[in-house]
């Protein structure tokens, strides 16, 4: 996969400036296909798909368990069949490299 995977998080609590627009698109060339930087913000997303809610809500749990482990969270939209993962650092307003830390593990999780 990528370098990112070997990484931990580090803590945030700001004082730090958000990764320009050029470094975040850098860092989104690691991810695997799917991954959107967001136009209209500092936010990097993707949809995810599934066969039914089992499944689905599986994924999810997968994400919390990694977000607790990174101490680092993604906004989570989360329905029948699909969830939407959202990352962006809030204590920078931007993104910063644990974003992109995040994205390439749950890469990792497998979808089926």
């Amino acid at each position: 996969m990528s370098g990112l995977t070997e990484k931990k998080c580090k803590p945030c609590e700001g004082g730090v400036p958000p990764l320009t627009r050029e470094q975040a698109e850098s860092l989104a060339q690691q991810l695997s296909p799917g991954w959107v930087l967001s136009q209209e913000g500092p936010y990097l997303r993707r949809e995810f798909r599934f066969k039914d809610f089992y499944r689905t809500m599986s994924f999810v749990n997968a994400v919390a368990h990694l977000a607790n482990i990174e101490d680092h969270h993604p906004d989570l939209e989360v329905g029948y069949n699909y969830c939407r993962v959202q990352y962006t650092t809030h204590a920078i307003k931007g993104l910063s490299e644990n974003d992109f830390i995040c994205a390439a593990k749950i890469d990792l999780i497998p979808l089926s």
